[in-house]
């Protein structure tokens, strides 16, 4: 059994992975100034960005909600994969060999590193299957639809055999047990003992956002397949279907740079959209649109602003109805503007293309409407518009529609547009409106009440967390604005600073008690400077509640945005936190100069302090 991963060996992984290329396989990063990126932090909710990565420190850092660390702590978060898993597939990723300390090769089972393995090795059994195997069945659906050989590559789709062991035994001549084929979801259980969960069927590998298999979606194709139309992995450790969107992984990069997301209902119809050129298009896998794929698509899409688009394709069908009722309960979710595209003649957007081309789903996505209009609409249309009943039914049904547009520039065009479709006085359902409004916001306040005087017997309130100290907190007087910037640029760029210059730096007064306890951190830490470790040690030597300021002033962008000018902003601000405490040293000195008798030798001495404070001055504005 192997030991532990050498730890040269994961600090060099480390030092060989841009943490800013990890971070964006999740988040839709931009630049915030030299050298450091931010995005919408992918571990709370947040309308503008405070999640900040500094890859040539190998760290990020959010100012919402405190979460920090380096690639590692973040694969381990955003994946729940442990320390050693986290290593393995970023060794994995850079093609780095990796050595255990007790010798010979990493042999793990059931965990997640093996989950991802066995899913990988049965996707390319899938696809080989399907060149090369009886699957006549699976590329004729394919044909139908409009999908060629080159289609089919692409997507990675597959064909699984109709016998009961044909994938349980190529996975077995490949080193996998039962244990883990079932632990992956690939295989069943029953009276019979274990046999393949998926047989005869078409498969699609369903993907996270870097590429990794996680699961798998088969279609039924035989008239004696008893099965449900639509066959998918189970819950397992590494697949949670509430949390994956298929096509993401090929989407990611065209939704990050055009700001818009489609999203359809099916694996066909995602590749229908992008073989037409809409390259955003993603789907879920066997379950409604939920919270959970709100905040995936908002961290790659980087949902900052009302600029971007977030496309809802929905069958016309009554399922479809529904699918867009509950987007719209979770609209308000997006900062980005919300639509709804349907096929005047109910086509799916698969169909759509096989019957009209790949321009006819462009025009559909072209001709989207906003959400709002789209359930206005339809919620009118469970109305007899011609009698009055119907006429105040429907106003009581759409009014709080309109109120819960979170626009409020956009409330009165919908009110008149309300008030068009029913034929009544725009007086009327203006107070509708205002009145579906004041009730959304009574009843918010009401809640919030119910909270605040919940008695014995009510959920213990979470206990505080470790009180942390931060740059929020720190004052913004110029004089500690000097100590933040100083103390940020010789964290983050030491390698700007001469040995000597550096170490005066960092033993120079620092008034604000917070930035003093990072600086005598920096001052024991000096012996890891040019090294990996350098911040990290600085971040093991502060107390507790003073970790998460130093990683702030080790992500944290600097205020010089000209790279080329880095170098010299660094060697300047550091001359200036020197030169300010020697200017605090020369008026000490001034002063006990005064209280000294010239007679004395204590005089002599402090004159000659003095001096060579000035002597230091001197130098210290000659390197400049």
């Amino acid at each position: 059994m192997a030991g532990r991963i050498r730890q040269s060996d994961v600090e060099e992984v480390k030092a060989r992975t841009n943490i800013g290329d990890v971070v964006g396989d999740y988040v839709s990063l931009k630049s915030a100034g030299v050298g450091s990126l931010k995005g919408l932090c992918p571990f709370h909710d947040e309308r503008s960005p405070s999640f900040h990565v500094r890859p040539t420190v190998g760290l990020y850092h959010c100012f919402g909600c405190g979460e920090s660390g380096d690639v590692y702590s973040f694969l381990q978060k955003m994946d729940h994969v442990t320390f050693a898993e986290s290593v393995e597939r970023l060794a994995q990723r850079i093609g780095y060999p990796l050595s255990y300390e007790e010798g010979g090769g990493k042999v793990d089972h059931g965990n997640r590193a093996r989950l991802f393995a066995a899913n990988q090795a049965a996707a390319e059994y899938f696809q080989q299957q399907l060149h090369d195997g009886d699957a006549d069945l699976g590329r004729r659906f394919l044909g139908e639809r409009g999908f060629d050989a080159a289609a089919a590559d692409h997507f990675g789709i597959g064909f699984a055999p109709a016998g009961w062991d044909h994938l349980m035994k190529a996975l077995r001549s490949r080193g996998f047990s039962d244990e883990e084929m079932l632990a992956a979801g690939l295989v069943s259980s029953g009276d019979r003992g274990v046999y393949d969960r998926f047989r005869g069927r078409l498969i699609w590998p369903i993907r996270d956002t870097t590429g990794q298999v996680l699961g798998f979606g088969a279609r039924r194709l035989r008239d004696d397949d008893k099965g449900p139309k639509y066959l998918n992995t189970p819950e397992t450790a590494i697949y949670h279907k509430a949390q994956i969107l298929y096509g993401l992984d090929l989407a990611k990069r065209d939704i990050s740079r055009g700001k818009r997301v489609v999203v359809v209902e099916g694996y066909t119809d995602v590749m229908a959209c992008h073989l037409a050129g809409e390259t955003t298009a993603v789907a879920t896998c066997g379950t409604s649109f939920g919270v959970d794929h709100i905040k995936m698509i908002r961290r790659v899409m980087g949902d900052d602003s009302a600029t971007g688009e977030v496309i809802f394709t929905f069958d016309p069908d009554e399922a479809g109805q529904k699918a867009a009722t509950r987007a719209f309960g979770e609209e308000k979710r997006f900062s980005a503007q919300t639509y709804v595209a349907v096929s005047s003649d109910g086509l799916d957007p698969c169909d759509l293309r096989l019957n009209r081309g790949d321009g006819a789903i462009r025009k559909l996505v072209d001709g989207r409407e906003p959400m709002f209009e789209f359930i206005i609409r339809r919620t009118l249309a469970g109305f007899d518009l011609e009698t009055v009943e119907g006429r105040v039914g429907a106003l009581r049904a759409a009014a709080p529609v309109v109120a819960e547009i979170r626009d409020p520039s956009l409330r009165p065009g919908y009110t008149r547009v309300l008030a068009k479709q029913l034929g009544m006085e725009l007086d009327e359902v203006a107070r509708a409106v205002r009145a579906a409004g004041g009730a959304a916001a009574g009843g918010s306040q009401n809640a919030a009440r119910d909270a605040r005087q919940q008695g014995p017997g009510a959920p213990a309130a979470e206990p505080p967390r470790e009180r942390q100290a931060s740059l929020n907190d720190l004052p913004k007087d110029p004089s500690t604005r000097l100590e933040q910037d100083a103390l940020r640029a010789i964290l983050q760029l030491p390698q700007h600073l001469e040995r000597p210059m550096l170490e005066r730096a960092v033993q120079s007064s620092v008034a604000n008690s917070s930035l003093a306890v990072v600086r005598d951190a920096m001052s024991v830490s000096l012996d890891h400077l040019g090294t990996n470790a350098w911040l990290e040690t600085v971040i093991a030597q502060v107390p507790p509640g003073f970790d998460g300021l130093v990683r702030e002033l080790g992500v944290s962008p600097l205020p010089e945005t000209n790279e080329e000018k880095l170098p010299s902003y660094v060697r300047d601000i550091a001359r200036a936190l020197i030169d300010r405490d020697l200017l605090g040293r020369k008026a000490a000195l001034l002063g006990s100069l005064r209280r000294t008798d010239p007679r004395d030798e204590s005089h002599r001495e402090i004159t000659r302090q003095l001096a060579d404070v000035e002597a230091e001055r001197r130098a210290l504005r000659a390197e400049a």
